[in-house]
């Protein structure tokens, strides 16, 4: 390995790790939307869990170690619940029509 090669590494991995961080800070947050408006938003760094309101009843959400799951919601098949912790894809609670994104966007939601 010459120096040439060294220093093409080493810009290389700078630039990973800033992309790294810049994405991990990007998702930082969960955005919950009830019919296509913003009702809470979640810090992922500080676990705790969140009440919001459904369609169906409250919407209970569990934020642990940057990630979230819905704990408890009232649907007849519990597929919120189901889906287990996640950071990075969205979870879209029809029953409750509530959608948690991590995002910032707004969506078209049919009611």
């Amino acid at each position: 390995m010459n120096k040439s090669d060294f220093i093409l590494i080493l810009i290389l991995s700078t630039v990973i790790f800033i992309f790294y961080l810049f994405l991990n800070d990007k998702k930082s947050y969960a955005y919950v939307y009830y019919e296509n408006n913003l009702i809470k938003k979640i810090d992922l760094k500080k676990d705790d869990i969140y009440k919001v309101n459904g369609y169906n009843g409250e919407v209970i959400i569990e934020v642990k170690d940057n990630k979230l799951r819905v704990k408890k919601e009232n649907s007849s098949l519990h597929l919120c619940s189901k889906q287990g912790f996640v950071n990075n894809i969205p979870i879209v609670c029809l029953p409750n029509k509530i959608v948690i994104d991590f995002n910032n966007n707004e969506y078209d939601v049919v009611v």
